[in-house]
């Protein structure tokens, strides 16, 4: 019997959720993240799947329209995101929350009601077998207008995630993209945070330069390239929420009901 086989089930797991945004192009005063899809609000179907994949802490990074999502989310743990200054910013903000965990945390968009638990499971299981400080699940899709890229070396390890607006002409040939889904061991996570600088174009903090530093620190970054392409869309416009919708609808299998 193998004695040093992973086992997940020994690391606590919180999930960072990013709900903090408002979604200007919804057309709408509700948040982003209320929006309903398939029966649910969005980031309810993203509370629901890393509840399935067995994380112990959830916290919802909140800011506009907070209270109302409180209300509509319960059982979470909140933090107010104000002002907003980005990703790394918004998981700066859950440090003094997450003070005394120790474990894994994922962090993930509020707005990306396609994932699956199993994609979870699928880091989680890298993450412990590689002894990761950091694992990504990345998607080879079509169009990656607006993604990070993910870029590699010429072993094919990661390299990277260069984010759409830094991305040279070469890079934004890429098509391998970050949807947002990280897990991160904690102590290198908050270890990262307190050296993370602002983006020199957005002047926000971004998540996705953490990986990198922590290759720089000779950490292992791991990366999950099994993530449909499908699965990553996510919900900034009435259109996409259609789009989305449909798609759950079919996962779910249910039919579409025509629009009037």
């Amino acid at each position: 019997m193998n004695n040093h086989s992973p086992q997940p089930s020994t690391h606590p797991l919180a999930a960072i959720i990013l709900a903090a945004g408002k979604g200007t192009r919804m057309d709408s005063d509700l948040p982003k993240v209320l929006h309903p899809v398939a029966g649910k609000p969005t980031v309810q179907w993203v509370v629901d799947a890393v509840i399935e994949a067995g994380a112990d802490r959830i916290v919802l990074v909140v800011g506009y329209g907070g209270e109302i999502v409180k209300r509509a989310i319960p059982g979470c743990e909140y933090v107010l995101q104000d002002p907003q200054r980005g990703t790394g910013h918004a998981v700066q903000v859950c440090k003094d929350a997450l003070t005394e965990f120790e474990g894994d945390i994922l962090v993930l968009g509020g707005d990306g009601p396609l994932l699956r638990p199993s994609t979870i499971h699928d880091m989680v299981r890298l993450h412990h077998s590689s002894n990761a400080s950091a694992t990504l699940a990345t998607s080879i899709i079509p169009d990656p207008t607006g993604y990070g890229r993910i870029v590699r070396d010429k072993d094919d390890k990661f390299l990277a995630i260069v984010e759409h607006n830094n991305a040279t002409p070469e890079q934004l040939k890429i098509h391998e993209v970050y949807p947002s889904y990280a897990l991160f061991e904690s102590s290198a996570l908050w270890n990262c945070l307190e050296e993370l600088k602002p983006n020199p174009v957005t002047n926000e903090y971004h998540i996705t330069e953490i990986p990198q530093m922590l290759l720089d620190q000779d950490k292992s970054v791991e990366v999950v390239k099994a993530v449909a392409p499908q699965d990553i869309l996510s919900i900034n416009t009435p259109e996409q929420l259609a789009e989305v919708e449909a798609v759950l609808l079919a996962r779910l299998g249910k039919e579409v009901e025509p629009t009037s």
